[in-house]
């Protein structure tokens, strides 16, 4: 993780715009499913503009979640949030245990009183899209896996949202983000496998949905997506860290197009500072690469990287560009 800290350190044009500094000062975040990734981005994220940040997830120092990575946590969440400048209070939560989720509500009730930014973000499932799932029908993906998919890519969503938007709607202006895989737009095509297509639509019909309720409150639900994520995991799997991840490109051209899971937190710190995001966001969905164009941030490289704009183009319209082209 030391090299999402140090890039978010790096980049100048960021430590001057809307998410910079004290521009989330005294709100109230909750980030669940903040273990890894871009949860733990998006935590930190919200930490550096100033938000006291709620950190939840399934893996502790003392558990690990069925994902099996024991060397992320909330705990170390926390802490990273604190250190770039917010509060960090990790509370572990299993958000398909709904006496969890209540327990987690009343807490944060009984010590703020209110949230005024709910982060959806829980997954999980990678460890269950092994042994080529895409590509196979419904009938040939194991019934069991293809559930599970569905109770931590939706059912986890929906206990959230229904019991911590009570004490959103407290707030002035709360924001709910859902975190998903693709926009509405770049989600128009089949993602390859039933049970997947569900749970990575489903967020964006929450944003939908929930933009409808949240707007007498004068609030905000947006669906949000990164593109190709250099998460911990990812980079793992390619054998490569964040300061030498272009090693793995020879093996995958695509990875050339990755982003780190700062890109897209940075657009939603950005976002949530936005006086105006009701107005131009509300109910819609955003990739990392249209939250970039709209505040002006970039990427720990000083890039800004396109990969939905590189998948229409490249992989579907087979137009002949690279992916420096997208960056």
């Amino acid at each position: 993780m030391g090299g999402i800290v140090d890039g978010m350190d790096n980049d100048t044009e960021i430590q001057g715009g809307a998410a910079a500094g004290a521009g989330l000062a005294g709100r109230v975040a909750l980030v669940a499913g903040a273990t890894r990734g871009a949860g733990r981005a998006l935590a930190v994220e919200l930490g550096r503009a100033g938000a006291l940040v709620y950190v939840t997830g399934r893996t502790t120092r003392e558990r690990v979640s069925e994902v099996g990575r024991p060397g992320e946590t909330i705990e170390g969440t926390a802490e990273l949030v604190t250190a770039a400048g917010g509060t960090g209070i990790a509370v572990p939560t299993d958000h398909l245990d709904e006496d969890q989720v209540r327990a987690l509500a009343a807490r944060v009730d009984r010590e703020q009183g209110r949230l005024d930014i709910l982060v959806n973000d829980l997954w999980g499932g990678e460890h269950l899209l092994t042994g080529s799932v895409f590509g196979k029908r419904s009938w040939e993906t194991p019934l069991a896996d293809g559930l599970r998919i569905l109770e931590l890519g939706v059912r986890s969503h929906v206990i959230t949202a229904a019991l911590l938007l009570p004490l959103l709607i407290r707030a002035d202006a709360p924001l709910l983000v859902e975190v998903t895989d693709g926009t509405a737009v770049s989600n128009r095509r089949y993602r390859g496998n039933l049970y997947y297509d569900l749970a990575k639509n489903a967020p964006i019909r929450m944003a939908l949905g929930l933009g409808e309720e949240l707007a007498e409150y004068g609030g905000t639900a947006v669906a949000v997506t990164p593109g190709f994520l250099r998460s911990e995991q990812m980079l793992d799997g390619f054998g490569v860290t964040e300061e030498n991840w272009r090693d793995a490109i020879a093996r995958e051209p695509d990875f050339a197009i990755a982003e780190s899971p700062v890109y897209l937190a940075r657009g939603v710190a950005a976002l949530a500072a936005d006086p105006a995001r009701a107005a131009r966001w509300n109910g819609g969905s955003a990739s990392s690469t249209d939250l970039a164009r709209a505040y002006g941030v970039r990427d720990v490289d000083g890039s800004r990287p396109d990969a939905w704009g590189y998948i229409e183009d490249v992989r579907h319209a087979g137009k002949k560009r690279t992916a420096d082209d997208y960056r």
